[in-house]
């Protein structure tokens, strides 16, 4: 009977049993694994089953504290505890702690809260177009960004994304973008017009495949911008937050933007997206402009400023570098060892390794040895695992790429 209500399944504990529910219910918008996680500590998971996976993918460069780290989790439940919620109405003290501690470790001066990264590049894109129209005139609205990169999934960022596959059967797409190769400072500068407004960048791609930028690049486009009175956004959505060894990755340059986005990382799991910007910019949103409903509510801002406090007090970006490096080296030597291996680059814990075969078979066959780890565009073996990581961990994930790519050869 139609609208009738169905009866809730009884609870298993069968990983074939929760996916043909999920068949059922949940849309397919993921190519998902065959596996269901249950549980997470430090850097493991477990799926329902009780397979063990020692996990490098880290959410997708979000867990940096590990699964469950006591001081998140603590925040989380005093909070929850406390309040959950409260309208952007009102101040919020957690929010504003937060927005202090950005502010006082970065270039900024100004913070805007939402829940995403692509969230927060939508409000990057929307400062950037407003204080140009504001200071030159509606004409000047164009953002230039980068082939290959990855700026989220909602309309205006998959326009802004340097990927077709991203936009493929979403046309037309917002207008006012233009593309360049990453990293080519000469074609950047011919594509500078009339009616450009801001540069927007990942300071190294992430899905794009782990792209580093060759040294003084990004000096390169700051001058340019300068000379243009130009608008320089880095999107840190996925590479800040102490992924790249420093607490933003900007900082490794010494390159300061005048807008940056974060997310993924900054509560530790919980979702949060920040904007972050100067002062002067920052007033060109006033009230009604722009808003978040759950931005910046008191429960997720008590996660991220545990989080951010515990990277600065655990010591944990000097490890991030440390292993980073160690991780690399090790990377480097299979390169050696198989001929398929074309690069490894990246910096602290990004790390991509390229590939001459397709990707997609060894992240299978890692997952079924117990390593989780991702593919981008295809033939780049991405590996993100938690800033926590350690030498013993990295060789048990060593041993396993290792029988993976021979088993490859």
């Amino acid at each position: 009977m139609r609208g009738a209500i169905k009866p809730m399944p009884e609870t298993t504990n069968k990983s074939s049993e929760w996916i043909e529910r999920a068949e059922q219910s949940v849309m397919k918008t993921y190519g998902r694994y065959p596996v269901v996680m249950q549980r997470g500590a430090g850097c493991r998971l477990w799926d329902v089953d009780g397979k063990e996976y020692l996990d490098f993918l880290a959410g997708v460069a979000v867990n940096n504290l590990g699964h469950c780290h006591p001081k998140v989790v603590k925040a989380l439940q005093d909070q929850a505890a406390t309040l959950l919620h409260c309208s952007n109405f009102y101040h919020i003290p957690q929010q504003i702690e937060l927005a202090e501690w950005l502010c006082a470790r970065s270039f900024a001066e100004r913070v805007f809260f939402c829940n995403s990264g692509a969230e927060a590049n939508e409000a990057a894109i929307k400062l950037a177009r407003k204080y140009s129209r504001d200071k030159y005139g509606e004409n000047r609205f164009e953002v230039i960004t980068a082939l290959a990169s990855f700026h989220g999934r909602t309309l205006g960022t998959i326009s802004a994304t340097g990927q077709p596959k991203v936009q493929d059967g979403f046309a037309p797409m917002v207008q006012g973008f233009k593309y360049v190769p990453f990293g080519d400072i000469a074609t950047l500068s011919q594509a500078v017009s009339s009616s450009t407004c801001a540069v927007l960048l990942e300071p190294v791609q992430g899905e794009g495949g782990v792209n580093v930028p060759s040294p003084g690049y990004l000096k390169a486009v700051r001058e340019l911008c300068d000379a243009h009175d130009l608008l320089l956004i880095y999107d840190e959505v996925q590479v800040g937050c102490g992924r790249t060894g420093t607490l933003f990755a900007y900082q490794h340059d010494d390159v300061a933007p005048d807008i940056m986005t974060l997310a993924k990382a900054l509560a530790g799991g919980p979702p949060i997206g920040a904007m972050l910007t100067r002062a002067d910019l920052a007033s060109t949103l006033g009230p009604g402009t722009h808003g978040s409903t759950f931005g910046g509510n008191p429960l997720m801002c008590a996660a991220a400023l545990a989080t951010m406090r515990t990277l600065e007090e655990e010591n944990i970006l000097a490890n991030c570098l440390a292993m980073g490096k160690y991780f690399r080296e090790r990377l480097l030597q299979f390169k050696d060892k198989y001929p398929f291996i074309r690069d490894v680059r990246g910096r602290g814990l990004i790390l991509g390794m390229e590939l001459d075969i397709e990707g997609g078979p060894l992240v299978n066959a890692a997952m079924e040895k117990g390593l989780l780890i991702n593919c981008t565009v295809g033939k780049v073996l991405r590996f993100v695992p938690p800033l926590i990581v350690n030498r013993k961990e990295i060789d048990a994930a060593l041993a396993i790429l290792d029988e993976v790519l021979a088993a490859a050869s």
